[in-house]
């Protein structure tokens, strides 16, 4: 792999996975439209650590609530249990099992390499850019985290499901449900990159059994270290840019690209290109 490859794959990784544009899909079109090698799983391990790392960074007293919530829910009194840390923890803990095992499904009856086609990711970049717009022109802005409930942390997790179609965008369907059911544009933006963690730690986790079985490909250990900075340093500004200019600009520019690029997508197959 070149270290063009590399920086490439990590800027982009970086920059994609919290923003509502689709991280899968930034990452399946270089490779699909320029004929890259696949980047094998050591790349891809070492690329999400890298946005892990930038979200326990950003988030990193959401974080330690989070953790301190858990030895809440684990204690016998009643008024720990009832904390808002507390609650915090058990809605990230509800909203995660449903992604898991819809993943691990996919995973097992091939349908996750079975769909990574540009046809499919131009598709869902537009139709799903603009339910994320329709779903922020019309939804309420008046609930918090903190006023969370069960049903709706559950719901959010249901729809994290469908962000297994390439293009969909994980961050953009969860914002989009948080959105449809009145929470503001950050708090719905705080609940999903939040909830984000468990599900690329599970994701590092699978690429790592498949680093054990099948090697790192062309990848070097010190291409997976260079991605996994490069990575770091680009989710963390993504993150930082979008928290605060996202109650400004509303999702409206997001939609714009999404279709915007969907088309292109589109036109790029109808001239001859691999759908």
């Amino acid at each position: 792999m070149t270290w063009l490859h590399l920086l490439i794959l990590a800027i982009v990784q970086g920059l994609t996975e919290f923003l509502p544009v689709s991280s899968s899909a930034h990452l399946i079109l270089p490779a699909q439209i320029l004929n890259w090698p696949d980047q094998g799983p050591l790349i891809d391990l070492m690329a999400h650590l890298g946005s892990l790392g930038a979200v326990l960074i950003y988030y990193r007293r959401d974080v330690r609530r989070m953790l301190c919530g858990g030895v809440d829910l684990l204690s016998f009194d009643q008024a720990r249990q009832s904390s808002e840390r507390a609650r915090l923890t058990s809605y990230i803990l509800i909203a995660t099992p449903p992604a898991l095992l819809a993943g691990l499904a996919m995973n097992a009856i091939g349908w996750d390499e079975a769909i990574r086609s540009p046809a499919i990711i131009a598709w869902t970049m537009i139709i799903f850019g603009i339910i994320l717009w329709l779903a922020d022109v019309f939804g309420k802005k008046v609930k918090t985290i903190e006023g969370m409930n069960w049903k709706a942390a559950f719901l959010i997790g249901l729809a994290q499901i469908i962000a297994f179609i390439p293009g969909t965008s994980r961050s953009g369907i969860t914002m989009t449900a948080a959105r449809a059911l009145g929470y503001t544009r950050t708090e719905s933006a705080r609940f999903s990159m939040l909830m984000a963690i468990p599900i690329i730690g599970a994701g590092g986790c699978f690429a790592f059994i498949k680093l054990l079985r099948s090697g790192g490909g062309n990848a070097s250990w010190m291409d997976g270290l260079v991605v996994a900075g490069l990575s770091l340093i680009a989710a963390y500004f993504a993150i930082y840019v979008f928290m605060r200019l996202i109650e400004k600009i509303s999702f409206l520019p997001f939609m714009i690209y999404r279709v915007a690029l969907g088309v292109i997508l589109l036109w790029w197959i109808a001239q001859g290109g691999t759908a």
